[in-house]
């Protein structure tokens, strides 16, 4: 039998560290928003303590099924007050470490998912 690789049409997260994500073999190191469809912006927060409910807000307009939110190092649930805009959209959100959301970003995406992953870097 022999094993061919999944071909992905989008952007691909190609590697991360401490204080990077790579995109497609480009190293950033500053928080950003990736989608599946392809757009990419800086999200401008530098840590979890600057998160307010406008960058999630910014998040609702995609047209994705999924968040993804990568919340740097360790895992920090958001405030429900900040989800709202998400919500009224009915738009999932799942909480994990930055890692853990650069695989399952490229898991999901794979699999021809609407997904957005929004990462603290």
């Amino acid at each position: 039998m022999k094993f061919l690789p999944d071909a992905i049409t989008g952007p691909s997260i190609t590697g991360y560290g401490a204080g990077w994500v790579a995109v497609n073999g480009e190293q950033i190191h500053s928080s950003i928003v990736i989608s599946s469809a392809g757009e990419r912006f800086a999200w401008h927060c530098t840590d979890f303590h600057a998160l307010q409910a406008s960058h999630f807000a910014r998040l609702a307009e995609m047209d994705v099924e999924l968040v993804l939110f990568g919340s740097g190092s360790h895992i920090r649930f958001p405030q429900p007050q900040w989800l709202e805009a998400l919500y009224a959209r009915r738009i999932g959100l799942e909480t994990m470490d930055t890692q853990a959301a650069c695989r399952t970003f490229n898991f999901l995406s794979g699999e021809g998912r609407k997904v957005v992953a929004a990462l603290l870097v």
